[in-house]
């Protein structure tokens, strides 16, 4: 489900950044400000965190939940934490209740993914609404108007075993990485004058 759909098309090319690089959260910022500046801030921004934290490797969405909840950004809603999280069982649910309470909001959509080697560390912002579940043969609902995805591990044989032994350190720095740079790009979007030179530098 996505709740703009008969919105403007705010996307903008993807964005990929290795949360070992330096700065890796002030890139991301920057390039969610710039998506979330386009939209104005005339709703609600939806965080939706999808994942489970019975399993290491999916608890990214989460954990990025549980950190955005503690730093209180202005603008965001935000949906899955350690202690509430949104995951395959209750993900319709959720998504209706989020209808109800923010039926013009945009959403934004936060989960785990698998990848190839080389590609482990990386968090991707891709348009469109994520696709819980595809990675592991699951038919859930659509989530978003773009997504943010970090590959936490490698995809391709035996999923739910490779998620449920992913190292805790990749997934916790991941988090801090994409909830550092989601609160930050709050901030940035709602100072033109920082905002600007991100954008226009």
């Amino acid at each position: 489900m996505s709740t703009s759909d008969n919105r403007k098309d705010y996307s903008l090319p993807p964005f990929k950044v290795e949360y070992r690089s330096e700065n890796a959260d002030e890139h991301l910022a920057g390039h969610l400000a710039q998506r979330f500046r386009l939209n104005r801030f005339d709703d609600d921004l939806v965080i939706v965190c999808i994942g489970t934290d019975r399993s290491t490797g999916d608890a990214l969405g989460p954990l990025v939940g549980t950190k955005l909840i503690a730093q209180s950004p202005r603008f965001l809603q935000v949906y899955g934490t350690l202690e509430d999280p949104v995951h395959a069982m209750n993900l319709k649910e959720k998504l209706e209740l989020i209808q109800a309470n923010h039926p013009t909001a945009t959403l934004i959509a936060v989960d785990a993914c698998l990848g190839q080697f080389s590609h482990v560390g990386n968090i991707n912002v891709m348009n469109g609404p994520l696709k819980p579940g595809a990675g592991v043969k699951k038919e859930l609902p659509p989530v978003g108007s773009f997504h943010i995805t970090g590959i936490v591990n490698v995809g391709g044989f035996m999923e739910y075993f490779v998620l449920q032994n992913t190292r805790l350190s990749i997934v916790m720095n991941m988090a801090d990485t994409i909830a550092s740079g989601l609160a930050k790009a709050v901030t940035l979007a709602s100072t033109p004058s920082r905002f600007d030179s991100v954008l226009y530098d």
